[in-house]
């Protein structure tokens, strides 16, 4: 019966709440690129400027956050329910995160510069200008870290979990993250596949923590620590205004040049360091939350 196909015991299939909020975000997304168009006669913004990172990641995450919100009204759920309950915005866990993912990356950029792999450089930047540019591309990784996760692991994760379940719409959402990074420059197979890997690390966090909160700060931490502190490719983008200017001196397999150093071979091995971590550090399943009550039942 028709009703069959729109419908199953939870409401609306899965697969259709997906599609109107895919409809949504492109609806959105077009009309956003349209104003920008308007507002910048044609004229290309500067991608690696922190300030336009702040304005369009603002107006991106706006437009995810009212696409969620929609679906949150067709769906009987609130908002925070796909990720970011404000209730635990920037709580401990985040910040643990943050400091996790600042710590590892430098130490895999002092495992490279002791096998003469990397050379970290003289600072760029003096006085005021280290604090103003620090703050200035803190927000735009927040941003635009929150934008990914929000857009992979947040209605589409939570949607696609009740459809097929949480580890295979894992797998879907971190292979659709790194599918889309092969619009970024000097992207590689391995880099790909780091990608992915990380989406599902941040899966697995989602799966123990219940929120975005924890991979949001892991994420913005490795990017900020990229683009502003040391100066290195992030995912094949430079930014303007870094506080380092690091250099490469060895075979991509080993650097991931010119893609970042999660292109090489050491990342992948941190990110199993980082599965094995998180896998036992935090062991309670808290998402979904009936998957939660699930295990405190058993």
């Amino acid at each position: 019966m028709p009703g069959n196909i729109l419908k199953g015991s939870n409401g609306l299939r899965a697969g259709w709440r997906i599609l109107i909020h895919a409809a949504l975000v492109g609806a959105f997304g077009y009309g956003a690129n349209k104003i920008a168009d308007v507002a910048l006669h044609g004229r290309e913004p500067d991608a690696a400027s922190p300030t336009v990172g702040i304005v369009t990641f603002a107006v991106m995450l706006f437009l995810l956050f009212l696409a969620a919100w929609i679906m949150s009204k067709i769906d009987g759920r609130r908002v925070g329910d796909y990720g970011f309950p404000w209730r635990r915005a920037f709580c401990g866990q985040f910040w643990q995160a943050v400091a996790i993912g600042l710590v590892s990356l430098t130490l895999l950029l002092a495992v490279l510069r002791l096998v003469h792999a990397y050379s970290l450089g003289t600072p760029q930047l003096h006085g005021l200008k280290i604090l103003g540019y620090g703050s200035l591309w803190a927000v735009t990784t927040i941003l635009g870290t929150m934008v990914e996760e929000f857009f992979y692991r947040g209605y589409l994760q939570f949607t696609l979990t009740g459809g097929i379940g949480f580890w295979p719409a894992a797998v879907a959402t971190s292979a659709l993250m790194a599918a889309a990074h092969m619009f970024n420059p000097g992207w590689t197979v391995l880099g790909l596949c780091t990608v992915g890997g990380f989406g599902l690390i941040a899966c697995l966090l989602l799966r123990r923590t219940g929120d975005l909160w924890m991979p949001l700060g892991l994420h913005a931490a490795w990017d900020w620590g990229e683009t502003y502190f040391y100066g290195v490719p992030d995912s094949g983008q430079m930014g303007n205004g870094h506080l380092f200017q690091g250099s490469f001196h060895g075979p991509a397999w080993l650097t991931g040049m010119p893609f970042g150093v999660e292109a090489g071979w050491p990342n992948a091995m941190l990110l199993l360091v980082w599965w094995i971590l998180f896998s036992r550090w935090l062991r309670a399943v808290k998402y979904p939350k009936s998957a939660a009550r699930a295990a405190e039942g058993r």
